[in-house]
């Protein structure tokens, strides 16, 4: 009762009794805060101070990228298709194995494409094979790791597999006849993947966080360093590699069989006497058929993704 008089009585008989001015109970103290303020403040300093530190690690363009990669990572199968089919339309309207005058520099052109695209997929064999169990698969709903790659290819650059794919589907676009095709799907092939990666890499940071931070520093994105090699861990595993990697042969062959089916106008009459080609293309078809009926009948890739 003595605090409802205090705040009752009248201005005069408080100050003549030294009593605070209403509102005035819970001051702060000297120096404008009290031990308790002073320890908020601090805390809500240091969370807003790590909160601007985590936004310089990981800008906002980031997440950005990482949103778009998730959407481009569940749809990344059909990419490879796509490419060979346009590539044959470009091959027809092109109509000769490059952009040269000179059939000679057309030639170099064409089999310089093969290498490119063979560069590529043998990148992403070597990576498939050596990867650690549970690792770089193939899924299309989320990225799946059971450790951190960080040896053999993965020692070079952060992902070796999307180095080799955009290498493969570059070379497969310049098996058309021609560069600006090569140049678009190039282009459009470092945009779409960059994402993929950046999504793959935010699920990789949040699963090891400290290995992952310490790789990170020095280790390259997509362009591969010269040094820093690193043994690979596991040994190489060949089923697993031709689990994951046997539809990159039969793309390639299928795009030089369609590519030359092309130029000759989709017409069967004008294929050559002795279609050599043709008949590797039709061992390298049959041999993809027989693995993907071992993977879907048998035992021999069970386990393996």
């Amino acid at each position: 009762m003595r605090l409802d008089r205090n705040r009752n009585a009248p201005a005069g008989a408080r100050a003549q009794r030294g009593d605070p001015p209403p509102g005035r109970d819970k001051m702060p103290s000297r120096g404008g805060f009290n031990k308790g303020d002073s320890r908020i403040f601090g805390r809500v300093c240091a969370d807003a101070h790590g909160a601007r530190h985590s936004k310089e690690q990981y800008p906002m363009y980031q997440h950005e990228l990482a949103r778009s990669g998730e959407v481009l990572f569940k749809i990344r199968g059909h990419y490879l298709t796509g490419i060979v089919v346009i590539g044959a339309l470009v091959a027809y309207v092109v109509d000769d194995d490059g952009p040269f005058v000179s059939g000679v520099a057309d030639q170099a052109w064409f089999w310089g494409s093969v290498a490119v695209a063979v560069i590529g997929a043998l990148i992403r064999v070597i990576t498939s094979g050596y990867a650690a169990p549970g690792t770089s698969g193939n899924s299309k709903d989320a990225p799946k790791a059971a450790e951190l790659n960080t040896t053999g290819p993965y020692s070079l650059v952060r992902n070796p597999l999307y180095v080799g794919r955009i290498l493969n589907f570059t070379g497969l676009a310049m098996m058309s006849g021609s560069w600006e095709y090569g140049v678009v799907v190039f282009l459009i092939s470092v945009l779409v993947y960059e994402r993929v990666a950046v999504f793959e890499e935010e699920f990789l940071r949040k699963e090891f966080p400290e290995a992952h931070a310490q790789w990170a520093t020095q280790v390259p994105f997509l362009l591969p360093r010269l040094h820093g090699w690193v043994p690979p861990k596991y040994p190489f595993w060949w089923r697993r590699c031709i689990r994951r990697e046997n539809k990159k042969l039969f793309w390639l062959a299928t795009a030089m069989m369609l590519y030359d089916f092309a130029r000759h106008d989709f017409d069967l009459s004008q294929l050559p006497e002795d279609p050599v080609g043709y008949i590797v293309w039709a061992v390298i078809a049959l041999a993809a058929l027989l693995i993907h009926s071992l993977r879907k009948y048998s035992r021999t890739f069970q386990g393996i993704t």
